[in-house]
Order: C-alpha cells, then sequence, then structure tokens
C-alpha cells in the first residue's frame, strides 16, 4: 500500500498480548483512514451500548495516509473509541509529532482491548513492541511521565500519555502528547485509564511510500503555496494563534459570557489574542509537516508551558467572567499537565458559578465564594478536579451531571451532554445547527460554520440567517470528516478545499480520490458514526440544545434579541442527510454509502 502502512497492532491488556494484522485495503478506500477507519473498526468490533469505562470498550490509536508525509499540515492522529461523557462515538484529534512517529515505526493503527492487571505502558520502537510496567508512572503529571518514559526508552520517543485526571477517571480526561498536544474531548483519556494504561511510547525509522512522489510533491508545493496566500494561516495564526478570534467574535455578538447568560464580554480586550502576544508570548510553534505555527509557547512569571488556545481562554474567561489573563494561562498549563479539556473544564466551572449564583450550590459544598470573575477558584477547581478531591468530584462528572445533580439540569451549556465552545447558537446560527447534530457532542470543529458566518470563507454567510445553512451544515461536516480522516488539519481548510485535499490524497495513495469521492467518504464517515450512536442509544431528541438557547433571547449587544432558530433548521437537514424524521438513515442512503 502507499500512504498507508498497511499494517495496524493489536494490543489484549488483559491477556498482555500484542499481535500484528494486515490493514482492511477495502475499508482504507472507503474510510480514508484517522477519525473515519478508526470508526470503521470501532463500529464492527465493539457494540455501542458499551460501558465507555468497561474493558469490552476498545481505544484505537489511527493516522492517515497523509499524517507523517509532506503533505501540508500532516501531523494529525484520532484517537477513537465510546466516549464516557457523551457516551457517543468519540474521535479525538490531535497534531505534534506522535501522529507522524507511529506512521514511522511502520503502522497506521493501534487497538486497544480489554485491561491491564496493573499499570502499563505501551512502548514501540520499529518491530519491537512490548508493555512495560507503568506502576512508578502512576500518579505523575504528563510532563514527568514523558520525562520519564523517554529516559527509559530513546532520546527521539514520542510519548501520548494521561494524567491523573486520566488515572481517576475524569469523564472529560484527554490524552496528551508530546506534552502540549491534546486529544482533548469527550474523555478519551478516562478511557485510557479504565484501562491501566498510561502512556504509549513510539520511535520509528521508517519511511513512508507514496505512488506518486513527482506529483505528490507537486500537489503539497501547490497547496503550501495556497496556505500562504491565506491571511488566516500565514498572519493571523502565526502572529496570535487561534485566540486572534476573541475580539472578532466578541464583536459579532457573539462571544458567550457567564454560562451563556449573555454574549459579550466586557473583558475581552484583556484576553485577546493580540494583548498575549504582548505580554506572556515567546514564540509561535508548529505541529509537523505545519506552516501555520498557531501553537503558543509562553510563559507566566517563572512558569512556562504552551497556549492558551481560543476555546480555553474563552471557557477559562469569558465563559467564567474572568479577565485575568495570568490565571487562565495557569489554568491551561495545569490543564495539560495534568490531562483535562480545559473547554469542558471551565464551561463546568462556569455553570457551578451560576448554581452558586443562583443559591442552589452552597459554600459549604464549594469550599469557596464560586462568584463569577474568581480567578483563583479555576486554578484551584482544576488541580481537585483532576485528583477527584471535594467538589472536584462533582466537577470531574461534567455539567451536565452536575446541574442534574442539583436538580437544574437546563444550566448545562451542552449538547448531548458535552460543553459547547466558544460561539452563542443564538448568534450564529450555523453554529447552533452544528452543535446540535454533531456525532460527539457540543462540538465547533465538526463543521465549523464560524469559517463563512464571520470569516467570509470560502464566502460570507449572514450569521443570523437560517437560509441555506442545512446544506452549509451538512457539507462542512462532510468535509471535515475527509480531512480528519486523511490525516491533515482542519485549519488548512481557511485556504484549502476538497480539491487540494483530493489531490494529495491520490497521489499518496495512488487511488482516484476525486472531489466528489472525497465527499462522499465524508458523508459515510458521519452516517456510520449516527448509526453507532443511534444503536447507543440516543434519538433525534438528543438533536437539540439547551432551553436557554432557544428560548431566551440574548440579552444585549449586535445580536440583542435572537434566539437559536434550530427548529426551523432541523428538519431540512435531515431531509439533505437523506434521513426520515426521526434522524434515521433511509435505506436507500445506506445502500447508497455501503453501509446496508
Amino acid at each position: 500500500m502507499y500512504g498507508w502502512t498497511g499494517k495496524l497492532l493489536r494490543v489484549n491488556l488483559t491477556e498482555g498480548t500484542i499481535t500484528t494484522e494486515a490493514l482492511r485495503k477495502p475499508w482504507a478506500e472507503e474510510y480514508i483512514g484517522a477519525r473515519g477507519l478508526g470508526s470503521k473498526y470501532l463500529y464492527e468490533e465493539v457494540d455501542p451500548a458499551v460501558d465507555p469505562l468497561s474493558p469490552e470498550n476498545k481505544i484505537i490509536f489511527a493516522t492517515g495516509p497523509l499524517t507523517g508525509t509532506l503533505a501540508t499540515s500532516g501531523g494529525r492522529y484520532n484517537v477513537v473509541t465510546k466516549g464516557p461523557l457523551t457516551g457517543t462515538i468519540a474521535a479525538s484529534n490531535s497534531g505534534g509529532y506522535w501522529g507522524p512517529e507511529l506512521k514511522y515505526a511502520g503502522y497506521d493503527m493501534i487497538i486497544i482491548e480489554g485491561k491491564a492487571a496493573e499499570p502499563a505502558y505501551l512502548w514501540i520502537f520499529n518491530d519491537r513492541v512490548e508493555l512495560r510496567c507503568a506502576a512508578k508512572l502512576w500518579g505523575k503529571s504528563t510532563h514527568e511521565a514523558t520525562d520519564i518514559i523517554v529516559s527509559e526508552t530513546d532520546p527521539e520517543a514520542k510519548v501520548a500519555c494521561i494524567g491523573p485526571a486520566g488515572e481517576k477517571l475524569v469523564k472529560f480526561a484527554c490524552v496528551i502528547n508530546d506534552k502540549h498536544r491534546a486529544a482533548g474531548r469527550t474523555g478519551v483519556g478516562a478511557v485510557m485509564g479504565s484501562k491501566n494504561l498510561k502512556a504509549i511510547a513510539v520511535r520509528g525509522t521508517k519511511g513512508i511510500r507514496v505512488a506518486d512522489p513527482k506529483r505528490f510533491m507537486e500537489a503539497a508545493i501547490d497547496a503550501r503555496k495556497k496556505l500562504e496566500a491565506s491571511p488566516v494561516n500565514s498572519q493571523g495564526l502565526p502572529a496570535y494563534g487561534t485566540n486572534v478570534l476573541v475580539n472578532i467574535i466578541n464583536a459579532t455578538g457573539g462571544f458567550p459570557t457567564r454560562n451563556f447568560q449573555e454574549s459579550v464580554f466586557e473583558g475581552a480586550e484583556k484576553i485577546s489574542g493580540e494583548t498575549f502576544a504582548a505580554t506572556y508570548l515567546l514564540r509561535p510553534k508548529a505541529c509537523a509537516s505545519c506552516t501555520s505555527r498557531c501553537g503558543r509557547v509562553s510563559a507566566v512569571g517563572e512558569v512556562t508551558g504552551e497556549g492558551p488556545e481560543y476555546e480555553a481562554v474563552w471557557a477559562y474567561g469569558a465563559q467564567c467572567g474572568i479577565d485575568d489573563l495570568a490565571s487562565i494561562t495557569k489554568a491551561n498549563f495545569l490543564c495539560n499537565e495534568l490531562g483535562i479539556d480545559p473547554i469542558t473544564m471551565g464551561s463546568t466551572i462556569g455553570c457551578a458559578m451560576e448554581l452558586y449564583e443562583r443559591g442552589i450550590l452552597k459554600k459549604e459544598r464549594v469550599g469557596m465564594d464560586l462568584y463569577f470573575g474568581n480567578a483563583e477558584a479555576i486554578l484551584e477547581l482544576t488541580r481537585k478536579t483532576a485528583l477527584r478531591e471535594g467538589f472536584g468530584d462533582e466537577l470531574a462528572e461534567g455539567s451536565y451531571r452536575l446541574a442534574s445533580k442539583y436538580g437544574h439540569p437546563e444550566l448545562s451549556m451542552t449538547a448531548k451532554k458535552q460543553e459547547m465552545p466558544a460561539y452563542d447558537p443564538r448568534a450564529l446560527q450555523g453554529m447552533g445547527l452544528e452543535y446540535a447534530t454533531s456525532n460527539r457532542g457540543g462540538c465547533h470543529v465538526r463543521g465549523y460554520l464560524t469559517s463563512p458566518e464571520v470569516l467570509g470563507i470560502p464566502e460570507k454567510l449572514d450569521p443570523a440567517s437560517v437560509e441555506d445553512k442545512p446544506q452549509w451544515t451538512k457539507t462542512f461536516q462532510d468535509l471535515t470528516a475527509a480531512i480528519d480522516s486523511s490525516g491533515l488539519c482542519l485549519f488548512i481548510t481557511f485556504g484549502l478545499g476538497a480539491p487540494e485535499v483530493a489531490s494529495q490524497l491520490s497521489a499518496a495513495t495512488g487511488i482516484d480520490y476525486t472531489t466528489e469521492k472525497i465527499m462522499e467518504c465524508g458523508e459515510r464517515v458521519w452516517n456510520l458514526e449516527r448509526l453507532f450512536n443511534l444503536k447507543a442509544g440516543l434519538s433525534a431528541e438528543d438533536d437539540t440544545l439547551p432551553p436557554r438557547l432557544l428560548h431566551e433571547p440574548i440579552p444585549a449587544g449586535p445580536m440583542k434579541g435572537s434566539v437559536c432558530r434550530l427548529g426551523e433548521m432541523l428538519p431540512k437537514y435531515y431531509e439533505l442527510r437523506g434521513w426520515d424524521k426521526n434522524g434515521v438513515p433511509k435505506e436507500e442512503k445506506l445502500e447508497e454509502l455501503k453501509l446496508a
């Protein structure tokens, strides 16, 4: 095979066995790789009704055919499992250098089964693969664990691991690779922790073959030139990172504030990418084969780390009513070290703050005055959550379970039990439809409608309009599924589209991936994920948003008076998807996509 290595690892932790298998070529062609192919293997091998934290669940680390190549931003991999936060199929995407290293070792994918009797980590050096004792690593931060593993394996080893949050089964624990990159959402780190698997370390010295090297380089160079011509990729992201969006989204009136009670934050300028660049930024940083360099190497006093990204700044900032950028940055550092998703963490604290200010949560239970704007609280509660100490044990379940426990699930700003990120769906109607229909719960990177609704890429749409949003949402969701499956970064879509992805894939694999075929693959992945979720017990009733966003108008700002008009968009979306009124794919659609 070209692009793919053609081989996967299967590790049974219960039995302590490690075997290799040939990659299923027909599946690879139809699902491409990474998110898509990993989801196909999970769908075929795991009962969707499985308890996510049971040994019967599997966790799959999957690369794409462009991962590790010279394709632009080809550094991505996906962690695929059933997520404990949502109960949905989970495919959590990460960058850095770990994914390419797995390809260089000769593997497209690792399927982890069962549960180890004692803490363990997996060490891969090309064809030599072994399970090692991780007893001394248990309880260590991701940074500490990475350093120890590198010291006892290889100086060039790349490590993906969990922190204390994953060990304690925090429902939104991450898998952290390269110390600062995260497969961050839905709780994939908790699944890893439930299996007593601390880390996967890999060192590879092999190459990746492409079918047509000359044509591949031409396609890759063409893509890079187009990204250089994109102001977002060549200017905005290197200069300010993803946090360039703070002032932009706030100016649109779509910056959720104080648990989505408001949509404009008075302290936005203080936490913006521009302010961060002038204060705590040391330098930008790129993932493998990337020219956009949106990563942030930063320092607050003597404390150094990476980040925060836009979503983390929002979650710990506006969502909690906090404009203290230093505290926000330190909280993000903690998330990387402890292995926690900052989006859910910050938003869950924001939910707790509203419960507290309403008198539903008491100081005796929380252990502090949990008012909006309390910057000290985000640091202390992040640490306590990772360790499940005190009130942190309740926060570790996420905002939906927290708010439900106290009788107010409506105060959880979630879709399918996952916290929605930093775009108010009352202001951006397309993002509202994306949140409600996302196969992994509240998520912006399953179909980033902010791109046309705010940034005007590939064309400017009226964010307040519901016209054509179902079609745009479907198109973006399908394209994103294909890109996630290829091993490329979603951020290429600020300057590239399906044709450029198709040309690189075709030259790399030797398979004729036309634009139409790319989009069909993406649609197939989306529908497979939908089938998994339906079998897991979800239904059309779960394609919704919190009552606040559907019925309580934005109180002030440019989008004052707006609510999310989901009910006007959802039926058309189902129709375009080829689903019935209950959100179930029709037989003819399944046959068309070879899913019947």
